[in-house]
This record gives structure tokens, sequence and C-alpha cells, in this order.
């Protein structure tokens, strides 16, 4: 897949995605917080498999056509 996050996205979602894990494990908030993997992976992975879909890219790369 391509990159498609920026640096900034790239830090909130590893962010989110880390608080929300460990609020899960903690057990401050239901099992639905195990969801924070997603935002997690995509950071860290620098893609969006949604934003690939809408066309979205907050990368600033241009890409090579």
């Amino acid at each position: 897949m391509k990159r498609n996050l920026g640096t900034i996205d790239r830090m909130l979602r590893i962010l989110v995605g880390i608080v929300l894990i460990a609020l899960a494990a903690t057990g401050n908030i239901g099992w639905w917080g195990w969801i924070g993997v997603v935002p997690l992976l995509t950071g860290l992975f620098s893609t969006c498999p949604a934003y690939s879909l809408l066309g979205v890219n907050t990368c600033g790369l241009k890409s090579n056509k």
C-alpha cells in the first residue's frame, strides 16, 4: 500500500491508539477500547485503507505517476 498519512496524522493516531489500549487494559473503559489497535497500526504503517478509498492523502509527498 502507498503511504498516505502525514507526520502529525501518524503521531495522533499512534497516541490515540496507545491511550485507548492502555485504558482498556487497565479496565478504565470497556472492551471496545481495544479498537485502539486500528489507529495504532495505521499510524505505524503510515497508511490508512479508508483514506485510500476516499482519495485522501495527508502525507505531502507527491505520487510518481
